[in-house]
């Protein structure tokens, strides 16, 4: 492992211990540096702040998952997801609380939204509207993943994950029908 990915990995380490006692936004980049026992210029080496390292563990360790071979389709890697929020979900929750620019919230709904900005691209033939529904569905995805993960109680995973399904299928057979009815007028 090169000394780069040490370095973060000691960092995002230092920060998933923190979080364990304390809100994100209590915590500060010297609290991080003292805890793996780096300085502050490692620190800004690697990250522009702490919201950029707590994206930046999202966004690599979600990327081991989601390249295994058990994600073959889009529920699958939802699923995923779901399971890697429920086996981090102190953590998480206390990420989705984030706030302000560069923010968790904000960062993962980014992720959403380019996913299904791409999605989107292959099934929305209007570009006009080809953003409007990404949002919607990102929205909507952000919104029930962020309300299921702070409940005291979520669901399991795949039972989140597959209630989930049902809705989005409803919703695309819905859509389909009413189109279907708009274009015969």
């Amino acid at each position: 492992m090169p000394d780069s990915s040490i370095t973060k990995q000691a960092l995002a380490s230092s920060l998933k211990k923190l979080m364990q006692s304390e809100s994100f936004n209590n915590i500060k980049i010297a609290d991080i540096c003292d805890g793996c026992k780096l300085n502050r210029k490692s620190f800004y080496y690697h990250f522009r702040d702490k919201y950029d390292l707590l994206n930046w563990i999202f966004d690599t360790e979600f990327s081991a998952i989601s390249s295994s071979p058990q994600c073959n389709s889009t529920w699958e890697l939802f699923t995923s997801m779901f399971q890697y929020f429920y086996d981090n979900r102190d953590f998480y929750h206390k990420a989705m609380k984030t706030t302000g620019q560069n923010s968790f919230s904000d960062h993962f709904h980014q992720k959403l939204f380019g996913f299904y900005q791409s999605q989107t691209q292959q099934l929305v033939t209007d570009t006009q509207y080809r953003d409007i529904q990404a949002n919607f569905f990102a929205d909507a995805l952000y919104c029930a993943t962020q309300r299921w993960l702070m409940d005291k109680k979520p669901i399991p995973p795949k039972e989140f994950a597959s209630s989930l399904k049902v809705c989005f299928n409803s919703f695309y057979v819905s859509m389909a029908s009413i189109n279907a009815g708009l274009n015969k007028k």
